[in-house]
């Protein structure tokens, strides 16, 4: 592959997946009511971020590093969506109170606060396979991520 190729690979890849990934996520949201919570939001904004990066690589130089960067936030979307999933599948505690089950009085102040979420980060809401969306998310973003980052460090050596 020549060396132009693999980095217009790469830019378009950068730009294709994160716009899929997030294109899904709205899709799941609007189209089949599955509403994000905050460890999804979390997941999305390194993809609005990547798509950015992407954007700004196909106007301006030098585009190798857009890309690169825009690959890097993708995999940072994965890796947080790795821990999310890790949290719906119970092999670990999330961090927020999306995660937390709440019993007695404090159910009845945290229904009383419109603050708090009404989607728990703990409880996958669809799955394929056995894997949740969070885990397709690292699925994806990691290996999409790393693929980017390849196709550059390919680009550089040829």
């Amino acid at each position: 592959m020549a060396q132009m190729s693999r980095l217009r690979a790469a830019q378009s890849l950068a730009f294709a997946l994160p716009a899929g990934l997030l294109g899904g996520a709205y899709i799941s949201q609007y189209g089949f009511d599955m509403f994000p919570c905050e460890m999804c939001w979390w997941q999305r904004w390194p993809h609005f971020a990547a798509l950015g990066l992407a954007l700004i690589s196909f106007v301006m130089a030098p585009k190798r590093l857009w890309v690169a960067l825009a690959g890097v936030a993708v995999i940072v979307s994965g890796l947080i969506g790795g821990f999310h999933a890790g949290v719906e599948y119970g092999w670990w505690e999330g961090i927020t109170g999306c995660a937390t089950i709440l019993t007695g009085a404090d159910a009845v102040t945290s229904m009383m606060d419109t603050s708090t979420p009404l989607v728990r980060c703990d409880v996958a809401p669809w799955s394929l396979f056995g894997i949740s969306l969070a885990g397709w998310n690292f699925l994806f973003s990691c290996l999409g991520g790393l693929t980017i980052l390849g196709l550059i460090v390919r680009q550089e050596q040829s």
